[in-house]
C-alpha cells in the first residue's frame, strides 16, 4: 500500500494541473479570440456541467471497472483535451475540448476521493488534496512564462499535457496495485460488488445528503470565483499586470496547499466537521484583507483565504462514509461532486456578470456570504444526522 500511496499522491498532482490554467490564461485568451471578459463565466459553467455531469455516473463506472482503470482512462482524456485546446483556432473548438477535459476531471475526482475516504485516514485525504494544491500552484507558474506573447499561452497548455501523459503512463503500469487494494477491503466499491443500483433521487432522500452537497457547493463557489476570476479581479481592482496577477493566484493556490498540510496534522486531533468550520473562519479573515487600504498588497489575503479553504473540500469528502455509510459512498461522493460543481459554477456565473456589469469591489462581500453559508449548512447537516441517529 505504500507504493500505491505514492502513486495516488502523484495522480492528485495531475488532478490539479489543468484546474487553474483557464483562469490565468483568460486575460490573454479573450483578447486573441475577441471575446468579452464576462464570457469566462459562460465558458466555465459549460465546463462545470460536463465535469459535474459525469460525477453523477462515476459511481457506477468505479464499481464496474475499478478505480485504477477509471483513473487511467480519465487522465488520458485530459491529455487529449489539453492538447486540443492548445491548437484551438477559436473559442468554439476550445470549448469542445474543454468539455472533454471536464469529463476526464470529473471521473478522476470522484474515483480518487472515494478510494481515499475508504482506504486512508483523514490526514492522507488532506495531504492528497495538498498535492492537488501543488498541481494548481505549479500550472499558473508555468503558464505565466508563456503570457508575454499573444499566442504563447498555447505552449503552456502543451507543457501541462505532456506532464499529464507521463502521469497516465504511471497509472497504467500500476493498475494491479489498485485492484489488489480494492480486493483487500471487502466493501461494495470493488468492481465485483452485487449491490442493487439506487437512483439519484433515492440517495438524495437520505437524511442530510442534500445540505451536505449544498455546503460543498458553496465552498466550490468561493474557490471557483477566485480560481477563474482571481487574476481578472487583481487586474481590474489593483491595477496589476496579467503576469503579476497570475503569480498572485499561484499564491492563493499555494495557500490552499499549505492549509491542507496543516490540516493533515490537525486531523489527528480535530474532526472533519471542526476542520470545515475552522477553515471557513480563517478564509473569512483573509477575505477582510481585500477591504484594507494597502493597495495591491491587499492581495496577500489570497494566501490566507487559501489556507482557510484548504481543509474544507477534503474534510467534507472524507466524512461521507462516516455520515452516510460505505455501501453507496462512491455514488454519494459522485453526487457531492456533481452537485457541488453545479452550485459552484452557478455562483461563479452570477458573480461574473455582477462584477463585470458593476464593479469587482463586490468580491469580498460575496466571498464572505459563501463562507458563512458553508458553516450554516454544515451545522444543519450535523444536526439532522444526529437527530436521525
Amino acid at each position: 500500500m505504500v507504493s500505491l500511496l505514492i502513486i495516488i499522491y502523484i495522480v492528485f498532482i495531475s488532478l490539479g494541473l489543468p484546474d487553474s490554467l483557464f483562469g490565468v490564461a483568460w486575460p490573454v485568451v479573450h483578447k486573441e479570440f475577441c471575446i468579452p471578459e464576462s464570457f469566462a463565466s459562460v465558458y466555465s459553467i459549460i465546463i462545470g456541467i460536463s465535469t459535474g455531469g459525469v460525477s453523477f455516473f462515476a459511481g457506477k463506472l468505479i464499481r464496474k471497472f475499478g478505480t485504477g482503470k477509471v483513473t487511467f482512462f480519465s487522465t488520458l482524456l485530459t491529455v487529449i483535451a489539453l492538447a486540443g485546446i492548445s491548437f484551438s483556432p477559436n473559442i468554439v473548438v476550445m470549448m469542445i475540448f474543454s468539455v472533454i477535459l471536464g469529463y476526464g476531471a470529473g471521473a478522476i475526482d470522484t474515483g480518487l476521493n472515494n478510494f481515499v475516504s475508504l482506504h486512508y485516514k483523514a490526514k492522507h485525504m488532506n495531504w492528497f488534496h495538498c498535492f492537488w494544491g501543488l498541481g494548481v500552484t505549479i500550472s499558473p507558474m508555468i503558464m505565466s512564462k508563456f503570457l508575454g506573447g499573444e499566442t504563447l499561452w498555447r505552449d503552456g497548455y502543451r507543457v501541462i499535457a505532456i506532464i499529464q501523459l507521463i502521469i497516465a503512463v504511471i497509472v497504467l503500469l500500476t493498475l494491479k496495485k489498485w485492484n489488489i487494494a480494492a480486493e483487500n477491503r471487502s466493501v461494495s466499491q470493488t468492481p465485483e460488488n452485487n449491490l442493487p443500483e439506487k437512483k439519484l433521487v433515492d440517495l438524495l432522500r437520505m437524511k442530510g445528503v442534500k445540505t451536505s452537497i449544498i455546503s460543498l457547493g458553496l465552498y466550490c463557489g468561493g474557490e471557483f470565483v477566485l480560481g477563474t476570476w482571481g487574476a481578472t479581479f487583481a487586474v481590474n481592482t489593483f491595477s496589476v499586470s496579467p503576469e503579476e496577477a497570475a503569480k498572485w493566484v499561484s499564491l492563493y493556490y499555494g495557500g490552499i496547499m499549505l492549509g491542507r498540510i496543516i490540516s493533515g496534522f490537525l486531523s489527528e486531533k480535530l474532526s472533519d466537521n471542526m476542520l470545515i468550520k475552522c477553515g471557513a473562519a480563517v478564509a473569512a479573515a483573509g477575505i477582510m484583507f481585500f477591504l484594507l487600504p494597502i493597495g495591491k498588497f491587499a492581495l496577500i489575503g489570497l494566501v490566507l483565504i487559501g489556507i482557510g479553504y484548504g481543509p474544507i473540500f477534503p474534510s467534507v469528502l472524507h466524512s461521507i462514509p462516516e455520515r452516510f455509510g460505505t455501501d453507496y459512498s462512491a455514488d454519494i461522493t459522485g453526487h457531492h461532486m456533481g452537485g457541488a460543481y453545479a452550485i459552484g459554477f452557478a455562483v461563479q456565473l452570477i458573480y461574473g456578470y455582477l462584477a463585470s456589469s458593476t464593479t469587482f469591489a463586490v468580491t469580498p462581500f460575496i466571498l464572505l456570504a459563501l463562507a458563512l453559508g458553508v458553516v450554516i449548512t454544515t451545522v444543519y447537516t450535523l444536526r439532522v444526522l444526529k437527530n436521525n441517529s
